[in-house]
């Protein structure tokens, strides 16, 4: 981590431009699940505590084209306020004349969150201009949005070097120790677990993972096609065919580093009630398809993470949005769970993972960035990291 981090600045009286993901889901104007803006918490209070006065800004799904209420950040602000305990002002802009007069009517300790960046098209252009009038907004600007920072955005990126001071918040700071210690310093046995639905999402990943890990262990629908190219008639399963040969050259080069599952729980169809049965996993039979790992894949793969110092899990074992077919990756994070290992968790469906298991609290470090965690571990630069102030 050698950014500068909110403790390297004096933010008494001055405007904090804070860039953060609440780019969190909502239903009838209530946000359901509130894990982003409360991932935030300590950077806002931070700078409540030392005087700042308070911009925050974030992006909400994907809007077509301009301001689209489906996607305002209001109901983000009113969650943000019962949290703080204190009443967080919601800007009509991002941008703008209007804007700009609120922001100078705050007074130090004061939030307001901005209406979402991408109501603007120039945001996700990283338009030079449009970056000039969010610098407008802040004296110092503060990153705690790792789930953006893959990304070059006017929000992410151009601003950061508009403005004289920009650095890092506690969340930004926590996924770059913890990311980076895995990749430039791991303690050992260092394994990582692999999972998810594709190898062409993740082909870099493993290149990168192979050069740092004792073990690779594979689950999940990247497993089918792994076995296919080994020679298993993998039957309906999910396979991304035109990955094999990719598949092929890894299994050439990782030895016995990396390793699949022995064992399958297949269903006769996709769906959550299917017939269902165990078998080894090169003998799934026409009309059936792989939905988890078996239990002596559980049992191997365990053995190999109670023997481990440091875990990195991105990606379910099977599909485990089924509760019938969750056994393998609810199994997996309790075995990560209850290993001494340091354990750190590539966000998405891996961090949702470990909540159904019920084993959150029990897991190190849980990533906020999915996205941006996956292109950490390929060994890629960030743009959001990159463009913040060096230590």
């Amino acid at each position: 981590m050698n950014k500068k981090t909110v403790r390297d600045v004096d933010f008494d009286g001055k405007r904090a431009l804070v860039r953060v993901d609440f780019n969190v889901p909502i239903k009838d104007g209530r946000v359901t699940d509130d894990t982003r803006i409360t991932a935030a918490l300590p950077t806002i209070r931070y700078l409540i505590d030392h005087g700042a006065k308070i911009s925050l800004m974030s992006h909400l799904g994907r809007p077509k084209s301009g301001p689209d209420p489906k996607y305002g950040l209001a109901p983000a602000a009113a969650r943000l306020s019962e949290l703080l305990g204190k009443p967080v002002g919601m800007a009509p802009d991002c941008v703008g004349a209007q804007v700009e007069r609120r922001v100078a009517a705050l007074q130090p300790g004061d939030v307001m969150l901005l209406e979402n960046v991408r109501f603007h098209p120039e945001e996700e252009k990283n338009d030079p201009a449009f970056a000039a009038q969010l610098a407008k907004l802040g004296d110092v600007y503060v990153n705690d949005a790792f789930g953006s920072a893959h990304r070059a955005h006017a929000s992410t990126e151009a601003v950061a070097r508009l403005l004289p001071v920009a650095v890092a918040g506690f969340l930004m700071e926590a996924e770059i120790d913890y990311l980076g210690r895995a990749l430039e310093a791991p303690e050992r046995p260092f394994i990582a677990l692999l999972g998810g639905a594709k190898i062409s999402d993740k082909v870099k990943v493993i290149d990168n993972l192979l050069t740092q890990v004792e073990r690779l262990l594979i689950g999940g629908g990247m497993a089918n096609t792994f076995l296919k190219a080994k020679g298993s008639d993998m039957a309906d399963s999910l396979v991304e065919d035109e990955a094999l040969a990719a598949a092929q050259d890894v299994l050439g080069r990782a030895g016995d580093k990396l390793r699949l599952p022995v064992d399958l729980v297949i269903a006769d169809q996709f769906e959550a009630q299917a017939r269902m049965q165990t078998v080894a996993a090169d003998a799934v039979p026409a009309g059936w398809r792989a939905m988890d790992i078996g239990p002596e894949t559980v049992a191997a793969y365990s053995a190999e993470i109670a023997k481990s110092k440091m875990i990195v899990w991105n990606g379910p074992m099977g599909v485990f949005e089924f509760p019938r077919f969750a056994a393998g990756t609810n199994a997996i994070a309790r075995a990560v769970a209850g290993s001494k290992a340091t354990s750190i968790i590539g966000g998405g469906d891996s961090a949702a993972a470990v909540q159904q298991a019920g084993v959150a609290d029990r897991i190190t470090h849980i990533s906020t960035g999915g996205g941006a965690s996956l292109e950490f571990l390929e060994g890629r630069t960030l743009p959001g990291v990159a463009a913040l102030n060096d230590a």
